[in-house]
């Protein structure tokens, strides 16, 4: 028994533990939006785009894109409860606190215009999943509606940030060089929003 479990490689043992974990992160993330999901995602394309196993970036896409879903749809389906209730809810007021006035206008806009399809982008584009989602739940969008454009929108979402993982997986010998690589341009990313909104404000508003 000893030797037989001596000869399972480190490979499989890192996958039984890494593939459910960042099923559960990314799920959990897309529940409480301060997890950065995109960089998890893109550390673990570097992981297994160094492993020799088979399949291992089929099985991080696969794993983050349904983790993605499903977080999506349990948040949805919560924030459509609260818009139900007559005092509202936490995770109501959670993707209310989130989605600032200016974002929520754009997003209902986009939704007007474009339909189910703005979810694509939203996801692609950083802090634009959130003004989005509202911009649905107050449009009183069908679950199953919502549904059927979330799936695409988080198949784009899952290569986007794998594909930032293979990059950085791509250039550096050392896996951890690609994973510091990775998740720093995904930070990157997600930051580019905030410090746009902060140089267009006029000058006047700051001192307001």
């Amino acid at each position: 028994m000893l030797s037989a479990a001596t000869q399972v490689p480190p490979e499989s043992t890192q996958q039984a533990v890494g593939y459910p974990t960042l099923f559960l992160l990314v799920a959990v993330g897309a529940l409480v939006p301060v997890i950065p999901t995109g960089a998890l995602v893109s550390s673990a394309a570097v992981v297994a785009f160094h492993q020799s196993a088979p399949y291992s970036l089929l099985l991080v896409f696969v794993t983050a894109s349904l983790a993605a879903f499903l977080g999506d749809i349990a948040l949805y389906w919560l924030g459509q409860r609260g818009m139900r209730s007559k005092n509202g809810s936490r995770w109501l007021a959670a993707i209310r606190a989130r989605a600032p006035e200016e974002r929520l206008e754009q997003a209902q806009d986009k939704l007007a215009d474009h339909g189910v399809m703005v979810l694509v982008l939203s996801r692609l584009v950083p802090a634009g999943r959130i003004p989005v989602m509202l911009a649905c739940l107050m449009a009183k969008m069908p679950l199953r509606r919502f549904a059927r454009g979330d799936v695409p929108a988080c198949l784009a979402w899952a290569v986007t940030y794998q594909v930032i993982g293979i990059l950085g997986g791509s250039l550096f010998r050392e896996p951890w060089e690609g994973v510091v690589a990775a998740v720093a341009l995904t930070l990157l990313i997600s930051a580019v929003p905030t410090v746009w909104r902060r140089v267009r404000r006029p000058s006047g508003s700051q001192h307001a």
